[in-house]
Order: C-alpha cells, then sequence, then structure tokens
C-alpha cells in the first residue's frame, strides 16, 4: 500500500474514531507532534525565515499588504 493510500485510511480512521482510540493514537505520536509544532528550534526554517526578510528589506523582493493577500481569495 502506497504511503499516500496510508494517509488517507488514517485520517479517515481518525475523523470517526471513538475518543478513546483518538487518545491512544495522540499518546503514541505527541512528543514527535511537539517537536514539529515548535518551529523555532528548527534551524532550517529560521534560516529561510532570514533568507525571506533579508529578500523583502533589500528591495530584492516586493511584498503584499495583509489587504492584498486576502483579496486574491
Amino acid at each position: 500500500m502506497t504511503t499516500a493510500k496510508i494517509r488517507e485510511r488514517l485520517t479517515e480512521y481518525i475523523r470517526f474514531a471513538d475518543d478513546k482510540k483518538v487518545q491512544a493514537i495522540y499518546t503514541m505520536v505527541e512528543d514527535e507532534l511537539i517537536e514539529q509544532l515548535d518551529l523555532w528550534k528548527d534551524k532550517d526554517f529560521i534560516e529561510e525565515l532570514d533568507r525571506r526578510i533579508e529578500e523583502l528589506e533589500s528591495g530584492k523582493i516586493k511584498g503584499s499588504t495583509w489587504e492584498q493577500v486576502k483579496a486574491k481569495f
């Protein structure tokens, strides 16, 4: 079975699983989830943010206001 299919099946399972099973699954992956969600400790993420800020501040790229972004959607 492909990874994509496994993800699809797990997503469907979790959507309808009872609370006890969802809690058990969460307990198994909780530490990893917390690590992934703490982006401020991710060196690559911080470097990418720094690169983008530099491009914006130097004028290499033109940014958009929040209003412009919302108007596109």
